[in-house]
């Protein structure tokens, strides 16, 4: 993508009925580093995140807490929801609820939009209903119980029992746009990403769609359909018009146009919404399908999905308050090929924090930081003639600069993380052989100590901006002990396609004393 161009991406909004666990924040974190990248690469960046608020389940949860859904949705965004972006140091632009005016209105005329053009239709629907997934079962999902629930049919996904419900809807001709989702997949083969993401998708579309009902008449809680207020809006329409409802759609076509389409991430198991349901519903109402949909992996926590009921969900402030955020964000990116699943455990992640983060990016910022103060009296020195081991520092840190902007534009943020990795490790290795402090003893050898130590602060430049959309805080800190930002202006400020030129850092700015970026945690 060129600079300058619309890079709009969205989280998923997320279901408050409860806490937020480590799967939320690590998606989140990925949108959050994609649109910190489109933003620091000069590209018009747009980042939205929110809260999926109605349906059955939610009102039943109000009316067992003794609270309106309203009062209930209030509650958890206001003490879960929002202090999660806080906790990940999250720089989202807009937070979308779904109870918000602005949204509820926009929803009535995207339907009212596609009923009059005949796409919807009243009906009579008799399906299997599981409350936790707000989802009408096809028989693939649908699974025998065992143990308390033996002989009933239960969710695939929850384990719990189905309901049968018998209700008047109305129903969105989805089965007509089956030829024209498989001209898209065909055609834009990136549509869906991963490629195993894809291929789920079209072998499930080549089986014939079925249409789908877009009404619950049950109970009250969502956006009521414009012509008959009997009728609320099937909360999982309502969810997926969040990503142009933010955006101006109705309101503020404007900035509508400005901002559609975008790139949705979502987990693999919303995929099918995402990439079925939500293009063929902006088809039928006569707008561009979304530049791509982008379904990562499940996190699992010894070897099983995280979820309320099975008590393997992680709250994001658990492992920020030992690691710090800069360290969550970098584990989940780089220790998992985001689009496959991943498992986590304690372990792991305080064993790449000490190997990766605390001896090798911090080691080598604050040796680097410490021996220009030792022997430039903190003076960034002028270098004099490189040797051909200089230039292969030069050449590499220009070439992983940018293999690591590719690996981001095909959404592979954890192969970004191992082209910015080989610099660090790269540097480390340059010090060893260099030996500075022995080069230090003789006064004979001053030129080449400079040389090698600008090598390294220049490096550590590139490493900073290149790393800011992964770890903001501890760039930032790094950016300031260089005087990179006396010189250089703010880090966000730093254009990152150019982070790869070399000699940006200029001689004479002055380095300043550096806490260590990661310090060592203590074992319990």
């Amino acid at each position: 993508m060129t600079s300058g161009g619309s890079f709009y991406i969205t989280t998923p909004i997320y279901y408050p009925s409860d806490v937020p666990h480590i799967g939320h924040g690590y998606t989140t974190v990925a949108v959050d580093t994609l649109a910190r990248w489109h933003r620091q690469s000069g590209d018009d960046t747009w980042m939205l995140t929110g809260t999926d608020e109605h349906g059955q389940k939610m009102m039943r949860a109000a009316a067992a807490n003794g609270v309106s859904p309203q009062q209930w949705v209030d509650k958890l965004v206001a003490e879960a929801w929002y202090p999660l972006l806080e906790t990940l140091d999250v720089a989202n632009d807009d937070f979308i609820r779904t109870t918000q005016e602005r949204h509820e209105e926009s929803v009535k005329a995207f339907i009212q939009a596609i009923y009059d053009r005949g796409y919807i239709y009243a009906g009579e629907y008799e399906a299997l209903y599981c409350v936790g997934c707000e989802e009408f079962k096809p028989e693939s999902d649908v699974a025998m119980g065992t143990g308390a629930f033996e002989g009933l049919k239960v969710c695939a996904i929850h384990s719990k029992p189905l309901e049968l419900l018998h209700e008047k809807n109305y129903f969105f001709k989805l089965s007509e746009f089956g030829d024209r989702l498989l001209e898209l997949y065909r055609d834009q083969p990136d549509f869906v990403q991963p490629e195993s993401a894809r291929n789920e998708v079209v072998a499930f579309v080549q089986q014939g769609l079925n249409d789908l009902s877009i009404s619950r008449s049950a109970f009250d809680w969502g956006i009521p359909v414009p012509w008959d207020s009997s009728h609320v809006i099937y909360v999982w329409v309502d969810a997926l018009l969040n990503y142009a409802t933010a955006i101006g759609y109705g309101s503020d076509e404007e900035n509508f146009a400005r901002r559609w389409p975008g790139y949705h991430v979502v987990g693999k198991d919303i995929l099918r919404f995402h990439a079925v349901i939500w293009p063929a519903m902006l088809m039928a109402a006569g707008l561009e399908v979304p530049k791509g949909v982008f379904a990562h992996g499940w996190l699992l926590v010894g070897g099983e999905k995280m979820s309320k009921s099975k008590a393997t969900g992680i709250a994001p402030e658990t492992l920020v308050s030992t690691f710090g955020s800069d360290a969550y964000r970098f584990y989940f990116l780089s220790a998992i090929a985001f689009g496959q699943d991943g498992s986590f455990s304690w372990e792991d992640m305080s064993a790449r924090y000490q190997a990766e983060l605390a001896n090798g990016f911090g080691n080598l910022a604050s040796r680097s930081v410490a021996m220009t103060a030792k022997y430039f009296d903190g003076s960034v020195p002028e270098p004099g003639d490189y040797t051909d081991g200089d230039l292969e520092i030069q050449g590499l840190v220009e070439g992983a600069a940018r293999r690591a902007d590719e690996a981001v534009a095909r959404f592979r943020i954890d192969q970004a993380i191992d082209e910015i990795w080989t610099i660090v490790d790269a540097l480390n290795g340059y010090i060893t052989e260099n030996e500075p402090w022995a080069l230090a003893k003789s006064e004979d050898l001053r030129g080449r100590l400079q040389t090698v130590l600008y090598t390294c602060l220049e490096g550590l430049r590139a490493l900073a901006v290149l790393l800011s959309p992964i770890m903001p805080k501890s760039t930032e800190t790094l950016w300031e002990a260089l005087g990179a930002k006396a010189a250089l202006g703010e880090l966000r400020a730093q254009p990152l396609r150019e982070a790869g030129r070399w000699g940006q850092l200029s001689a004479g700015a002055t380095v300043s004393k550096i806490q260590p970026l990661f310090p060592r945690i203590e074992e319990d």
